[in-house]
């Protein structure tokens, strides 16, 4: 497929995305079985323009001074491109699969408008609603921020070291342009898609299947990492899900000492089977339920709650959540959060520790949330952040305060989370 077809099929996908309210990779799923014509170069390119539009979309837009579905692949395309309005249009001549041509006030507008003169909630693709959330967050640097997590990301592996070492790993997959992470001590990063590219296919890979390495973002690694789980803890993993950083709990600890697994809702554990299998990891033990964690009261080293959020840290790589997520979603979230820190304070041992992550950016649901908890709990206390951090990754970037630590695109090269240790008095 040339230009011109693929920016017709990521417009055709973008119009079923709102018309469905799906999500984007259901939706370019779903293209890509209903037109087997087209190639995995051809699919590549089209979701890279449907993602690049969603994650653009307010700049996009008014970049094309339009917010329909043509404006918005279009303008995404200018944005990533550079092309301009005559070069579109030449690319999209003598192509029986393209749109129609741009129009005279298409070509006005990519040629007069300039993002850099938009006002400041354009530049930063979000929400009006999530403006006064990402201030409160970051303040003067709330634009370039939050644009930050408009752009494309790269692609992290984290090592496995129960199974292999990063120099292996990196030798395996020599030509793929994988490098050693700038903070994670185990991280792999593959740089972000440039143009119509797309990743390598990671889990093809024979390391992969021999449980040398797993996709995590490395922000999630080093959340991980502060973390501190050490051989021989008890560890209770409250918010388990899939069990990606159960895989990175039980690889710290040399598979010595115990980890348990737990989720509230059994089906959410189901990929964590092969993925225990997978890395080598023996010292995990699922429990679904609350019933299951009775014994366990009172007695964790460490309990950590990868706590269920809005997941505006994660914008870069699922950008149609951000302009469907809403103040009542978020208000859901927050006593979500407040709920599971409660009860699962009730483990941590005298002495133990409490670990709160979220991959979010706003501070409703990160600072906010563990001051009210500390204040309603006063047996419990903040680790020195900074300390912490010092310790593990001196110097970098992140965000540091008394209540937390934040990571963000703009600062540290990862998605966005936040960390927070509060440790039970003795």
């Amino acid at each position: 497929m040339r230009l011109g077809g693929r920016l017709a099929a990521a417009i055709e996908i973008l119009e079923d995305i709102d018309r469905r309210h799906r999500p984007a990779a259901d939706a370019l799923k779903d293209w890509g079985l209903s037109h087997r014509f087209a190639g995995a170069g051809d699919r590549a390119a089209i979701g890279n323009i449907v993602y690049d539009a969603l994650r653009r979309k307010r700049s996009a837009a008014w970049l094309m001074d339009d917010d329909g579905h043509r404006a918005l692949a279009v303008g995404a395309l200018a944005l990533e491109s550079g092309l301009d309005g005559a070069q579109i249009n030449d690319a999209l001549e003598d192509d029986r699969f393209a749109p129609p041509p741009l129009g005279d006030s298409e070509l006005a507008a990519l040629a007069e408008r300039k993002t850099e003169n938009a006002p400041d909630i354009v530049r930063a693709d979000c929400a009006d609603w999530c403006q006064p959330l990402v201030e409160e967050a970051f303040g003067a640097d709330w634009v370039a921020e939050t644009a930050a997590l408009a752009a494309r990301p790269p692609l992290d592996l984290r090592v496995n070291t129960l199974a292999s070492s990063r120099g292996k790993v990196l030798a395996e997959l020599k030509g793929t342009g994988a490098e050693v992470s700038s903070i994670a001590p185990q991280g792999i990063r593959i740089p972000p898609i440039e143009g119509s590219g797309r990743h390598p296919n990671v889990q093809a890979e024979a390391a992969f299947q021999k449980g040398w390495f797993e996709v995590q973002d490395e922000g999630s690694q080093i959340v991980g990492e502060l973390a501190g789980a050490a051989p021989g803890m008890q560890v209770l993993d409250y918010c388990a899900g899939a069990g990606g950083k159960t895989l990175a709990l039980s690889a710290a600890m040399e598979n010595r000492g115990q980890i348990f697994a737990h989720d509230a809702e059994k089906q959410r554990l189901a990929p964590i089977f092969d993925r225990l299998r997978r890395a080598g990891a023996r010292n995990v033990q699922t429990v679904a339920g609350a019933e299951g964690l009775a014994p366990l009261e009172g007695q964790m080293d460490l309990v950590l709650v990868d706590a269920p959020c809005t997941g505006s840290g994660t914008w870069r790589r699922r950008p149609d959540a951000k302009w469907r997520l809403t103040a009542r979603q978020l208000e859901v979230r927050l006593n979500e959060q407040s709920a599971i820190l409660a009860e699962a304070a009730r483990y941590v041992a005298p002495g133990g520790r409490l670990v709160y992550i979220t991959c979010s950016i706003f501070p409703q649901e990160n600072q906010r949330q563990v001051e009210a908890f500390a204040s309603g709990h006063p047996d419990f206390g903040f680790a020195d952040h900074q300390a912490l951090w010092e310790t593990r990754f001196p110097g970098g970037a992140a965000r540091i305060g008394p209540a937390g630590i934040v990571l963000t695109p703009a600062r540290t090269g990862t998605d966005g989370f936040f960390f927070a240790s509060l440790q039970r008095a003795g």
